[in-house]
């Protein structure tokens, strides 16, 4: 067994990033998920650059604009399916939205909303921000791995003591799987479903957490535009609900006329995997050393390269130590 061998757990954005980053810094590195990436919750996610639902608000800042910079490169190759993506985010009625985030002190253009950008009587924030079309994300992530010479395994794993003994490294980029495979009660699922449609011209998204009706999302991506959507904390049903996919697009046509009438091309529902903070650390596990990267919520996109690059430093620290 090679030194710097490494297994990685999970094939979604965050165990296809981990596995390149590791790769790349010489690790030979296999992929074991139990589902290959277009059956991944990544392959649902609108994929807007934007730390949603997630902690530590520091580490998060970090990696996040670790990935920013990786992504606003990325959007320079259209093959990435990335792009960089003007749009307004509305804010409850009662903020002051010159109290900006701490996350947008490395977006450049992030300002207040002008009053002819919002709807009467709101206020928000407008910025540009990387957006990937999932589907093309990450075939070309799993490419990229593959043209490194990664290999990757459709087969779950039932326990990290299984494959304890054939890898000195194992990652856990389980995300939800971690529940039972690190036993960490701390996980849940957070429930997001979306309707995808054909694109009627559109180039900027919105946000609104704070809709009256329910959490809206317009995200369009070239061809498609991701309307959403749902975060409904402990339920693991992933069948679309026709009422809910109704009134995700009633909510989306009120704000953009622009999407009556357009063609629905799929219904999609995926399991955010959702714990208080990101677990990012290592541990010793039966003579192998275990990464934990995982529990990402729905900002696992946006994550994806700071947390990698986190799993690198440590993968070397082991190797050393």
């Amino acid at each position: 067994m090679a030194e710097r061998e490494a297994l990685v757990i999970g094939a979604g954005v965050i165990g296809l990033t981990t596995a390149v980053r590791l790769r790349e810094a010489g690790w030979r590195v296999r992929i074991r998920a139990a589902a290959p990436p277009e059956r991944t919750t990544s392959a649902v996610a609108a994929a807007l650059w934007y730390p949603y639902r997630v902690g530590p608000d520091a580490l998060v800042a970090a990696w996040g604009e670790r990935s920013y910079e990786v992504f606003r490169h990325l959007a320079a190759n259209a093959a990435t399916g990335v792009r960089m993506t003007h749009g307004i985010e509305l804010l409850p009625l009662d903020a002051d939205p010159r109290d900006f985030p701490e996350w947008a002190a490395h977006i450049p253009d992030f300002r207040v909303a002008r009053a002819n950008e919002v709807p009467d009587g709101r206020v928000g924030w407008a910025f540009t921000v990387p957006v990937a079309d999932t589907g093309a994300y990450l075939r070309w992530l799993a490419a990229r791995f593959a043209e490194h010479g990664g290999e990757v395994e459709i087969a779950r794993v039932a326990s990290l003591a299984e494959v304890a003994g054939e890898f000195p490294l194992i990652v856990n980029c389980a995300g939800l799987g971690a529940r039972e495979l690190a036993g960490d009660g701390a996980m849940r699922p957070v429930r997001g479903q979306i309707v995808r449609v054909e694109n009627p011209g559109l180039g900027e998204f919105w946000l609104d957490e704070h809709h009256p009706d329910g959490l809206l999302y317009i995200i369009p991506r070239g061809g498609d535009v991701v309307l959403g959507g749902t975060a409904d904390e402990g339920k693991e049903d992933t069948e679309p609900d026709a009422a809910v996919a109704e009134a995700i697009v009633r909510r989306a046509v009120a704000v953009t006329p622009a999407l009556a009438g357009a063609r629905v091309l799929e219904h999609r529902v995926g399991l955010r995997p959702w714990r208080p903070e990101v677990r990012l650390e290592a541990e010793p596990a039966g003579g192998a050393t275990v990464i934990h990267n995982y529990g990402h919520g729905g900002a696992g996109v946006t994550l994806s390269w700071g947390c990698a690059e986190q799993v690198v430093r440590l993968a070397g620290a082991a190797a050393e130590g």
